[in-house]
């Protein structure tokens, strides 16, 4: 197996990540970037086939080479031990050996039951907006985006650039409470003028406060959503539906290492100090892996995870107050787009609740005991082990922590059997490759 050995290796490559290796690379460390996607940039910074990528991306992603990172694009985590982890890629799997290691693998959406979710046509509203970047043909389709927060509007935007029709955006949230949002934006003058800039690219385009999707219907594709917009109830016609419930944390690669969570926050996240360092001393975390803050947050305490994993306690003090604020600007947004008590209960009895193993909500609430509910059912043991499941039936008030990501047991991912065969011992003969 080949060996790869870093003064610090960086899991991830979106803002957080990028922000990440190119502080350690200024300070002199030799730093690997390793990251599942092809090109990097994360979810949030994909690259579109049409437009590219934004700009201050571009100058981030394209100077990997010149700042002497080292960039490990298409590698897979699927294991991981004591300073080391081992990454699967198409030419065969490699070992990482860091001497520290930020975390910064961001997040990936909630998915929440609903009658007719997983219909051909049901998406993410995150995931509509990735697959439209990657070239999925929308043009003409008639779209309706739902769900609460503001990656709607920016999901819409990707949509209609690249010819969607979007039909209209129902936001959960009520009218007063996105008066109270926005009443108290002042402290964030950009985040306003982003909101506004994003709302007149969407002229034209229906926005409805207080309306939430009950329904999705279809035969072998979905035909129509059922809107209930707080006055009466609608279907409207449509090919694809995008929803979107907020983002999850991904804290298995945490969890793999030993690192405590934070189960008392909305969603489990990695816990860290005052120094972005995880439980584990050798281990930093940054970004949506400490809770979803988004791109600004997230650049910001990937440079700050860097600052303090080399030892660079002034370079990471200098960022402490940004980092504050954009934390502050994400529990506002979490206050007024967390998911009501309506979105909660929207799932029948015979709705899915596991997709994978085709287990319905019935059965979901006959075992309150998750080993039970696993063994009779398994629920979350299918091939996304537990990632939309576990993260919805806790969003649900129906799942402990154990359902969740903290059962966590490797390889993280499916993978072959061959990227298996020859793991690295704890400590490898040095200059040789296995």
């Amino acid at each position: 197996m080949k060996q790869r050995r870093f003064d610090l290796l960086v899991v991830g490559a979106g803002p957080a990540g990028l922000a990440a290796a190119h502080a350690a690379a200024r300070r002199g460390a030799k730093v690997g970037l390793v990251d599942a996607q092809p090109r990097a940039g994360g979810q949030v910074w994909r690259h579109d086939l049409r437009f590219g990528a934004p700009a201050v991306a571009r100058a981030q992603i394209e100077r990997l080479g010149a700042a002497g990172i080292e960039w490990l694009p298409g590698h897979e985590v699927v294991l991981a031990d004591d300073h080391a982890v081992v990454a699967d890629h198409a030419d065969g799997a490699v070992a990482l050996h860091w001497r520290k290691l930020v975390i910064a693998t961001g997040a990936r959406e909630l998915m929440l039951p609903f009658p007719g979710w997983t219909l051909p046509g049901v998406t993410g509203a995150g995931g509509l907006q990735a697959l439209a970047k990657q070239g999925w043909p929308l043009a003409g389709k008639r779209v309706v985006v739902a769900g609460t927060g503001p990656l709607l509007l920016a999901a819409a935007v990707t949509l209609r650039r690249h010819g969607a029709r979007v039909l209209g955006i129902h936001e959960q949230a009520r009218r007063s409470m996105l008066c109270a949002f926005a009443r108290r934006l002042w402290r964030w003058p950009a985040r306003l003028a982003q909101a506004v800039e994003l709302r007149a690219r969407l002229a034209g385009v229906p926005w409805h406060a207080g309306s939430t999707v009950l329904a999705a219907q279809g035969d072998d594709r979905l035909r129509a959503v059922e809107v209930d917009r707080g006055h009466g109830r609608e279907w409207i016609e449509c090919e694809q539906l995008a929803v979107g419930w907020g983002l999850v944390p991904n804290v298995e690669l945490a969890r793999l290492l030993d690192c405590e969570l934070d189960s008392a926050a909305a969603h489990l996240r990695v816990r860290v100090d005052a120094r972005l360092r995880s439980s584990q001393a050798d281990i930093h975390a940054a970004g949506e892996a400490l809770g979803v803050g988004g791109r600004d947050c997230a650049r910001i305490e990937g440079a700050m995870a860097a600052c303090f994993a080399l030892g660079d306690e002034r370079g990471g003090e200098a960022l402490r107050a940004r980092r504050d604020r954009e934390r502050a600007y994400a529990t506002l947004l979490h206050e007024h787009f967390a998911s009501d008590a309506c979105a909660r209960a929207l799932a029948a009895a015979d709705t899915l609740a596991c997709r994978c193993e085709d287990v319905p909500m019935s059965a979901v609430r006959t075992h309150a005991d998750p080993r039970q509910l696993r063994l009779v059912t398994r629920c979350g043991m299918g091939a996304c082990q537990g990632r939309v499941c576990g993260a919805a039936l806790r969003e649900l008030r129906l799942a402990s922590p154990s359902l969740s990501p903290t059962a966590i047991r490797p390889p993280l991912t499916p993978v072959a059997l061959a990227a298996l065969a020859d793991v690295p011992s704890d400590e490898p003969e040095q200059g040789k490759e296995r």
